[in-house]
């Protein structure tokens, strides 16, 4: 049996030019995938600048897109495979890096142009309450009948200035308290992206935070770019003279750990470790080792970091030099949410001052810019964007404290735990645990924002309550508002009602009533609003912020808000998706996400039809949440 014809006998070979053999071997040269434009290298080259001898650093991949996205307002697909190629790295990562962040927006196509403006309007918590729903809903139209229809409304997460709620950001200047008119104004003031720019501070006043205990941080009129303290005021005051006897050997080290160790400072990002025995853990691991500086500040209803860095930058980095020395640290580096554009100036200007007139010699610092994703606030995700990557945790152990940034044993701390190292170190443990109430010792920062009158700041004496807080540093609640409920951590600390106002917001204090203190902003709530509709608020935070790693967060955070949405709640599904959620996520994220569902179920039952509305509690009227429910519906 033939299964193919027989071959003629005489077989004919085709003749193959010289040519033709040629244009084969460049088709198979040729390399896979979408190849480099030569105008689009000239565009990375002009922007990178020379290229070192050894090659770009990868870890600064997402430096060089934030210098490709403000350069050309997007990041086009044909400047990443140009980047791609410079970095020697492969498109489908520079691609994954890119698409993570919700500051770069990936255009497609040769004919893709930018907006010409992106004007973000904060939809987080505090400014919903002032009224960001109505500006999100007429902004569009008023900008059309301006002749202004080629700006881009965005609704956006926390942009940390809650104190100012309502907020809208024209590319890089904020609006505080914003108003549709008041916007208009500033679109036409900066129509561009070259001069919607954030305003730069004036200086200079010595900010000595000191002066502050028991007291609220003054505003500033106009409310961005408050006046600040530049190196010269800050020596004159004093200022590295501790850093500099410590680094030239005049003060023991091991004295300014003990130091740490009794005062009972404990991490002021959210976490709550002490930070001396921190310092003890990364000191003792081999090295070299490394710092890594967390100003992310992105839980909604958080503005402390900003609102002192904006004033002092200098005594940060004191604080800086105090631990890399007393850790023996050799690198630092400080990430910076990107929100922050004028901190950000300021702080690059206060390093180019201290490297200009060093007190000492100084430790390799670098500034790195967050590219938008609440994420990296957590350390092993921020240690991940800094390393130039998705800023994705990682799972632990191994901790940071042994193998953290770049595979280095890693001491992370928040902007305000070292904000008070050197006064600390002047003044001695004994003062600042000298402040407290109910039996708290130390200094907190609330931010605090929402119904009060005057929302912003408070340095106040641990184990304060939200009531005495109200009272004290805030003048009372807002016209009009009676106190209904709070948040005493942010969007993940949990809801708490009325009725719990002496409870003394600390550390430790809050777990028994399923909340935590976490960085310590505060959002007060009245009996004009629902606590269901902040739950919904935070979760829907939750959902757009989730890095999409692991399951139990990426769906369970996106399914409760769809459930939360009901008017009458499924409250066994609900508590059910919140154990998995708390169990099985990676990270604080999808773990603390459920904290929320659990008060309302607790505290507020009668909100979502599991328990008769009281009678002495009136229903609230003209929420501007409320508009969260479909179709108008109550509970």
């Amino acid at each position: 049996m033939h299964l193919a014809p027989e071959a003629p006998s005489s077989a004919v070979v085709a003749a193959v030019s010289v040519n033709d053999m040629r244009e084969r071997i460049r088709r198979k040269s040729r390399l896979k995938g979408r190849q480099p434009e030569d105008h689009a290298m000239a565009d990375v080259a002009a922007l990178l600048g020379p290229r070192p001898a050894d090659g770009f650093r990868q870890d600064l991949l997402i430096e060089h897109l934030h210098r490709l996205n403000d350069h050309f307002g997007v990041l086009h697909d044909r400047h990443l495979v140009a980047l791609a190629k410079q970095l020697n790295r492969p498109m489908a990562e520079v691609y994954e890096v890119a698409s993570f962040y919700h500051h770069f927006e990936i255009a497609r196509g040769a004919d893709a142009v930018a907006p010409r403006l992106v004007l973000r309007v904060c939809e987080s918590l505090s400014c919903s309450l002032a009224g960001a729903g109505e500006l999100l809903a007429q902004l569009p139209e008023r900008l059309r009948a301006a002749g202004q229809g080629d700006v881009q409304v965005q609704a956006v997460p926390c942009v940390g200035r809650c104190e100012q709620a309502p907020v809208a950001v024209v590319h890089q200047c904020p609006v505080p308290h914003a108003t549709v008119d008041a916007v208009l104004e500033t679109v036409n003031l900066k129509p561009n992206q070259a001069l919607a720019l954030h305003p730069k501070g004036l200086s200079a006043i010595n900010f000595d935070i000191v002066e502050l205990a028991e007291k609220s941080v003054p505003g500033q009129p106009g409310g961005i770019s408050p006046a600040h303290t530049d190196l010269a005021t800050y020596r004159a005051h004093g200022g590295y003279q501790t850093a500099a006897a410590l680094v030239n050997g005049e003060m023991d080290a091991e004295a300014v750990l003990t130091a740490m160790e009794d005062s009972g400072l404990r991490g002021l990002g959210g976490a709550g470790f002490p930070a001396g025995r921190k310092w003890r853990i990364v000191r003792d691991q081999p090295t070299p080792r490394l710092m890594a500086v967390n100003i992310d500040e992105g839980e909604p209803g958080t503005f402390k970091d900003r609102t002192y860095l904006e004033r002092d930058p200098h005594r940060f980095l004191e604080g800086v030099l105090i631990a890399a020395q007393v850790v023996g640290t050799e690198a630092v580096y400080i990430y910076l949410r990107d929100e922050y554009h004028g901190c950000r100036a300021l702080l690059q200007t206060a390093l180019d001052d201290l490297h200009a007139q060093p007190p000492c010699p100084l430790p390799h610092i670098e500034l790195r810019r967050g590219a938008g994703a609440y994420i990296c606030g957590e350390e092993s995700a921020m240690i991940e964007s800094i390393e130039g990557k998705r800023g994705e945790p990682r799972m632990r152990p191994p901790y940071i404290a042994q193998v953290g940034l770049f595979g280095r044993p890693t001491l992370e701390h928040n902007f305000e735990t070292l904000y008070w190292v050197r006064d600390i170190v002047e003044r001695g443990p004994q003062w600042f645990a000298s402040f407290g109430r109910h039996g708290r010792k130390g200094l907190r920062s609330f931010s605090v924002s929402g119904r009060v009158k005057h929302p912003g700041v408070k340095l106040a004496p641990a184990g304060i309550t939200v009531q005495e807080l109200i009272d004290k540093y805030c003048g009372g609640m807002a016209d009009g508002h009676q106190l209904y409920a709070y948040l005493p951590g942010g969007a993940s600390g949990g809801i708490l009602p009325a009725s719990l106002n002496n409870i003394p917001l600390d550390f430790d204090t809050l777990q028994p009533y399923g909340c935590f203190i976490g960085s310590a902003a505060v959002i007060v709530l009245s009996h004009h609003d629902r606590a269901r509709d902040a739950a919904l608020n935070v979760m829907r935070f939750f959902e757009h912020e989730s890095c999409g790693q692991c399951t139990p967060c990426r769906v369970g955070t996106a399914k409760a808000a769809e459930l939360m949405r009901a008017p009458q709640w499924d409250e066994e599904l609900l508590d059910d998706l919140a154990q998995v959620m708390g169990d099985a996520s990676i990270c604080g994220l999808g773990q603390a996400a459920p904290n929320p569902i659990r008060c309302i179920h607790k505290y507020f039952a009668h909100e979502v039809g599991e328990a008769p509305w009281p009678g002495d509690l009136p229903k609230p009227r003209n929420s501007p949440l409320a508009e969260q429910l479909p179709g108008g519906l109550q509970p």
